[in-house]
């Protein structure tokens, strides 16, 4: 019989960083299990090839539902099915969230996860290009670097939000994360650097971890309420393999929920209605959805915009406060890349440039369900993004200051017509209309398996499963409201933290973060 100490399903942002610390003493066994395959298609790679993932055998290309508040419209959610998770396909972003984040979910009755206990391990992962300091590490195994070559544009928008009256902000990851500045990316020789890359590739020779690729979890296994091992679909048969330790979930804010209910875990009355047996009832799996979306303010160009084959397109950003309150995260975040990139009915040819401006603390909660008890098929997904009235407002106030920002001088020598939404379209209610006609995601789904005390959580503070032992879920699933910002640097962290919290529990010989006041 196959046995590991530890079973991580998932090699993504949180599972490939979970694989490395675990496997740091030699005496424990781990089994990493993907459903996809290695990353190792020449897009991969190329910083500006993300686009080119989508789609594709490496993306799980999910759907969502007809979503009621944005014209019925079903909005497509590009997931990671590869080693590496989303962070082989995603934008590369390195941005952690708000100090008030993270004491929120302290406060919400989380202890250990305040901004003070999470920023060592936000330290820990990060070889940053700026060298170290209180706020920055410069030891970890993940390459944070600026961008090799910024477009013009994306300067010009920095320049404008400051003549505007913004901070200029050099670092959104340091003392605060307000104002404009240029983002910083995980990339490391001018490629895309995965969490594949950084964690899981270069200790693919230890012999105490197992990888497997191409294998899909179908379900967890139990002895009562004991985690016993995991049952897998790889190159057409099925698998069970065991544990004298625990299962890590590190599958994602859809796949861990799902996996959760096929398994028999969720709430009771669903999992009844497809024939699973319950092992806990747990109502709050799938629920508490969270997501970023956001809408774009796009022109054409005087002047050609063609992007550095090293840029993300995202290049230059804004962080700021709507309501001018200092004592909370940022309520709108601001992209700015040199592409016309709009909606296919404002699509225009030529050069471009364009802002997106998303809500980084929706009030907007969704959902996620089994469609049937087949592992094959996609989960039910319902965002209802805009179904929170503040929501469209908070974005109707973004394309006024993005449009404010493309009208100041900055943008003289390359301002042509506004393509999205169109120059004509001024009132709020017809900003309001193309607010629901537009609204795309911004693919930073978290929160279905919700960290807490309260009847809706799933996880404890230290990542287990409510109601079973030898279970716990480590990736953006747990957090329990969404960080201010891209969440692939708050899953690494989350990854690191709760490989700290698994060795506690099993005592290995490891060195101890200090905290640090900040």
């Amino acid at each position: 019989m196959t046995e590991y100490d530890y079973i991580v399903i998932g090699a993504g942002s949180a599972g490939c960083v979970l694989a490395n610390r675990l496997t740091e003493d030699g005496k424990t066994t781990v089994l990493l299990l993907e459903a996809g395959n290695p990353a190792n298609k020449p897009e991969h790679e190329a910083p500006l090839g993300w686009i080119r993932l989508w789609g594709t055998e490496v993306d799980w290309a999910y759907f969502t539902e007809e979503e009621p508040y944005i014209n019925n419209r079903k909005i497509y959610c590009p997931r990671g099915k590869a080693l590496g998770g989303t962070s082989s396909i995603n934008a590369m972003i390195y941005i952690r969230g708000s100090r008030h984040d993270y004491d929120h979910w302290q406060k919400l009755g989380n202890p250990g996860w305040s901004y003070q206990d999470v920023l060592p391990y936000f330290k820990k992962s990060e070889n940053q290009q700026h060298g170290a300091s209180k706020f920055h590490g410069v030891d970890g195994l993940l390459s944070v670097t600026d961008p090799l070559a910024p477009a013009v544009t994306s300067h010009r928008f920095v320049e404008a939000a400051v003549a505007l009256g913004y901070d200029r902000n050099p670092d959104f990851n340091g003392a605060q994360q307000e104002g404009a500045g240029l983002y910083q990316l995980t990339i490391k020789d001018g490629k895309r650097h995965s969490t594949a890359a950084a964690f899981l590739v270069p200790i693919l020779d230890r012999p105490n971890l197992t990888v497997t690729t191409s294998a899909l979890v179908t379900r967890l296994l139990f002895e009562g309420t004991r985690t016993i091992g995991v049952e897998y679909l790889h190159e057409g048969t099925i698998h069970q393999t065991f544990v004298n330790q625990e299962v890590i979930l590190s599958a994602g804010a859809f796949d861990s929920p799902k996996l959760l209910m096929l398994s028999g875990i969720g709430n009771a009355e669903h999992l009844r209605s497809l024939d699973i047996p319950v092992v806990v009832d747990l109502p709050g799996v799938g629920q508490n959805l969270q997501d970023h979306f956001s809408v774009i303010v796009a022109y054409q160009a005087t002047q050609d915009l063609q992007p550095a084959p090293t840029s993300n397109i995202g290049e230059a950003g804004l962080f700021l406060h709507t309501e001018g309150r200092l004592d909370v995260a940022p309520d709108l975040q601001f992209f700015c890349g040199p592409v016309l990139w709009a909606a296919p009915a404002y699509a225009r040819e030529g050069p471009g440039f364009a802002t997106s401006v998303c809500v980084t603390n929706p009030e907007s909660r969704g959902s996620l369900t089994l469609r049937s008890a087949s592992p094959q098929d996609s989960p039910v997904i319902r965002m209802n993004y805009l179904q929170s009235e503040s929501d469209v407002q908070k974005l109707i106030a973004g394309i006024k200051i993005i449009r404010q920002i493309f009208q100041a001088n900055a943008f003289d020598d390359f301002r042509g017509e506004e393509a999205a939404p169109g120059a004509d379209v001024t009132s709020d209610e017809a900003l309001q209309a193309y607010v629901r006609e537009t609204c795309e995601t911004l693919y930073h789904p978290v929160g279905t398996c919700k960290m807490g005390t309260d009847p809706d959580s799933v996880v404890d503070s230290e990542l287990r499963v409510h109601g079973v032992e030898g279970l716990r879920v480590v990736d953006a699933s747990i957090m329990p409201t969404i960080a201010t910002g891209n969440t692939n640097a708050p899953t690494i962290m989350i990854g690191e933290k709760a490989a700290d919290l698994i060795k506690a529990a099993r005592p290995i010989a490891q060195p101890e973060l200090e905290l640090e006041k900040v």
